[in-house]
């Protein structure tokens, strides 16, 4: 065990351990701005019939934790009390799950693991699972990947767990370039869509609790399919506002099939949204200013 960084923005700790035939290097990062902890792995796997997980025992106290699923979350027990308590000892999970009590909780997020189970306060994430059928050799070799402790006050819907989870798969990446001035800094056009930085988007929501999921081309090559969810199981009103004006718009279905028209103003579309709603919008801007 080492330190391999101390800088002003992150701080890691190196952890190698070797088990049997395999070694697991674990880096835990602190960071100065985020209660977030990462642990970046690497793995050289050469074990067989040996599931391997990571668990965190938590000071919390709940009855019922919750689960990222595709466009929602659902919430299982955490005793277990009963026999159907007993069969779902593990949940698959995406981007995160989460344990809180009442004004406190901590949310695990992962890039790529989907195998969760909590039994009391103990929540463990599965890394690998080495079976041997119908692969002989299935998990062998080399495993990079990250999970992520977030402790938060209050619950998930609270910390932006989804946010968070998001943020952790799709980081942020740098880019040498250009840069093209065409207003003063931290001033953008009337009507831009921009965070408090200034900075200019493609398209926003102020709704904390709608997700775009999905920004692309129609397949017929007609407009743009926006794709978005209501993620806290709520409902309530939303908007969407683009950078430039919408010429069209309409709700369409997951075939992309229109249903209705709707109302926008400007460059800014308004709608109504229900628990885990999923909402598809076919629209048609006016070209960039």
């Amino acid at each position: 065990m080492h330190i391999i960084e101390e800088g002003p923005v992150r701080a890691t700790v190196e952890i190698v351990r070797p088990y049997m035939s395999s070694r697991i290097t674990q880096r835990i990062s602190l960071w100065r701005n985020s209660p977030r902890i990462d642990v970046a792995t690497e793995i050289d796997w050469h074990e067989h019939l040996t599931l391997l997980k990571a668990a965190f025992p938590l000071a919390i106290n709940s009855t019922r934790a919750s689960y990222e699923i595709q466009f929602g979350s659902v919430e299982r027990p955490t005793h277990r009390n009963t026999s159907w308590d007993i069969a779902r000892f593990e949940v698959c999970a995406h981007r995160w799950i989460d344990l809180s009590e009442g004004g406190y909780g901590v949310s695990l997020l992962n890039d790529s693991k989907y195998g969760h189970d909590v039994h009391d306060n103990v929540v463990r994430l599965t890394l690998l699972k080495s079976g041997v059928y119908p692969d002989a050799h299935a998990d062998e070799g080399l495993h990079r990947f990250t999970y992520s402790l977030l402790p938060h006050v209050g619950d998930w819907r609270e910390a932006q767990s989804v946010r968070r989870a998001y943020e952790l798969n799709v980081p942020v990446v740098c880019i040498a370039g250009q840069k093209k001035v065409t207003s003063s800094p931290g001033v953008p056009p009337k009507g831009i869509p921009h965070d408090k930085s200034g900075v200019y988007t493609f398209i926003q929501t102020e709704c904390t609790h709608i997700i775009v999921e999905t920004v692309k081309p129609a397949e017929d090559g007609d407009g743009l399919v926006v794709r978005l969810y209501e993620a806290h199981n709520q409902r309530g009103r939303g908007t969407l506002t683009f950078a430039t004006a919408i010429l069209s718009a309409q709700e369409c279905n997951l075939l992309e099939e229109p249903v209705n028209d709707v109302s926008y103003q400007g460059n800014t579309l308004p709608f109504q949204v229900r628990p885990f709603e999923i909402k598809t919008f076919r629209i048609r801007l006016a070209p960039e200013r």
